[in-house]
């Protein structure tokens, strides 16, 4: 009798640790907070080493060499005192203790005073942050060992010690040098200035070595705008070969469309020709309704082959210039209700010029409006500047596109069932429209129109 084996179970996949999850979150944390620069980052790459460094210097100066000097001339002058203790008890002979008080200011910068009957005063609040409170009252109970009262804080270049003795107090005055390193503070101000001065001359160093990656980081995105900026390769080795392999770039690609533009030119060139001896064929021969069909088929034909070399050539060799916008959309204006539709008044918000290539700029406006045009009774023309851009917006009242759709009708031949490209026209004029404003470093993109209908906006870097 067949026996069936226990099918084994599929291992589970490895579930990913906790602490690499917690690990992931902060790494993402601190980059979202670190700076995007590379002037910034470069600055913390300098500046980071340099404040731990001098941190840890700062520490270990202050644990071992400032608190031991503290601690050893806080002993000094404990010994003093402890030892003028001594002096008083055994030798009672001097009355008022005059010889010892004189002995205390001429030998040891020590004041000394006898307080008979006197007693200490209550312990005051100790200080929050003190080396010398701490090393100072140490050393009194270690080498005294009585009843003591001490001020620290109260005068700022001066300490009191009040020590209980059988017959009153004695009051100890003596300057605070004596007791503390007081002028270790000067080798923290010249660490902290040197560095301030180090860190300035390596800020100007590297501003001057990120300044030629930022202009040609400019020049770059002018050149890809149309726009010519002047350009010297400068700053480090690596940063001048990267500037030379821009400009041999830009040379290689300015050489290419000069060639396409060459050829293309020399194929219109031919093409009109022969459709201009079509024309004249056709002019004289007998106007019967065949030859008039014909004469609208070469017209047509005429028109899609100036509309594919002006897909195919584009604006490239245009250059970027100010162009004043106000007088660009009034002229867009007019060519639309040429076509027939009725603008409402062209509204503009914001300054008037805008860098842009004069006459791709107009053929990207004019495609989008006569597409308007073509499929609205009304049209509305705005313009306004936003941030570093500046926003041209075509409404209609037209039947629309389905948001699904407006995204395909950008493609070049592209018809759809209920398309409003180019209806009767070589299905190009919205994929150039999009292609001159890309070319200026923006974009075209559709929406639902308040008209109704949609809305073409073109936005381009002011």
């Amino acid at each position: 009798m067949a026996r069936a084996e226990p099918v084994a179970e599929p291992a589970a996949p490895p579930r990913k640790s906790r602490p690499n999850k917690i690990v992931r979150r902060i790494s993402r944390v601190i980059g979202d907070a670190l700076p995007k620069g590379l002037y910034a980052r470069s600055l913390i790459i300098i500046i980071a080493p340099v404040v731990l460094l001098q941190s840890v210097i700062a520490y270990t100066f202050m644990e071992r060499h400032w608190q031991l000097v503290t601690k050893r001339l806080s002993s000094a002058v404990t010994a003093d005192v402890a030892a003028l203790i001594d002096i008083y008890e055994r030798y009672p002979q001097d009355k008022d203790a005059e010889t010892l008080t004189r002995i205390a200011g001429d030998r040891l910068n020590l004041d000394l005073d006898i307080l008979k009957g006197a007693k200490l005063p209550p312990p005051g609040p100790r200080p929050f942050f003190s080396i010398l409170d701490e090393a100072l009252s140490d050393e009194i109970k270690r080498q005294i060992g009585r009843p003591f009262w001490i001020d620290t804080v109260g005068r700022s270049n001066l300490i009191e010690i009040r020590v209980a003795i059988p017959d009153g107090v004695m009051r100890i005055t003596a300057r605070r040098s004596q007791a503390y390193a007081s002028n270790s503070h000067i080798f923290l101000v010249w660490m902290i200035g040197s560095s301030m001065v180090l860190l300035g001359v390596a800020i100007l160093f590297l501003r001057n070595q990120i300044k030629p990656i930022l202009r040609l980081a400019a020049v770059a995105e002018g050149f890809g705008k149309g726009r010519e900026i002047e350009f010297r390769p400068r700053g480090a080795r690596e940063v001048r070969q990267a500037g030379h392999a821009f400009i041999e770039m830009k040379r290689r690609i300015e050489r290419a469309m000069e060639q396409r533009t060459t050829m293309l030119n020399g194929v219109s060139h031919d093409l009109r020709t022969i459709i201009t001896r079509f024309r004249l064929s056709l002019a004289l021969v007998e106007q019967t309704p065949e030859v008039e069909d014909l004469a609208r088929d070469v017209d047509e034909m005429s028109r899609m082959l100036e509309a594919y070399l002006a897909f195919a050539r584009g604006d490239s060799a245009e250059l970027a210039a100010p162009t004043d916008m106000r007088a660009l959309l009034e002229d867009l204006r007019t060519d639309a209700e040429r076509l027939g539709a009725q603008v409402t008044d062209v509204d503009l918000a914001g300054s008037p010029l805008v860098t842009v290539r004069p006459d791709a700029f107009r053929r990207c406006l004019f495609n989008l409006a006569a597409n308007a045009a073509r499929y609205g009774e009304t049209v509305a023309i705005s313009g306004r500047i936003e941030v570093r851009s500046f926003l041209v917006s075509i409404d209609d009242d037209g039947p629309g596109i389905p948001p699904e759709s407006r995204e395909e009708v950008f493609k070049p031949f592209v018809r759809l069932d209920d398309a409003r490209q180019d209806a009767g026209g070589s299905g190009l004029g919205l994929s150039i429209a999009r292609d001159i404003a890309r070319a200026h470093g923006g974009d075209v993109t559709l929406h639902d129109s308040p008209l109704g209908g949609l809305r073409a906006t073109v936005r381009v870097p002011a």
